[in-house]
């Protein structure tokens, strides 16, 4: 169960952040550091930021999160797998 909500809290933080990120953006506003968004999709956060890089149309174009997000997918799958 702690796995299930870990899995929820880190794919929820990443979707609202890259959601922050892009209104700033648009707005010029102050960012939020890539290296934040690259650790949270590593840790686990990799199905929210890819369903936030749809939606939002945010870091397309950059393929350090394509990668760094579909890894944290792999290692959330394993996590959930092996800890049953």
């Amino acid at each position: 169960m702690l796995q299930v909500s870990y899995a929820l809290f880190i794919n929820v933080l990443l979707f609202c952040l890259m959601g922050s990120d892009k209104k700033r953006a648009r707005k010029g506003a102050w960012r939020i550091p890539e290296k934040y968004l690259l650790g949270a999709g590593i840790a686990g956060g990799g199905f929210g930021g890819l369903l936030a890089m749809k939606l939002f149309h945010h870091k397309t174009r950059k393929k350090i999160f394509h990668f760094s997000f579909w890894i944290g997918c792999f290692l959330l799958v394993i996590l959930l797998i092996t800890n049953k």
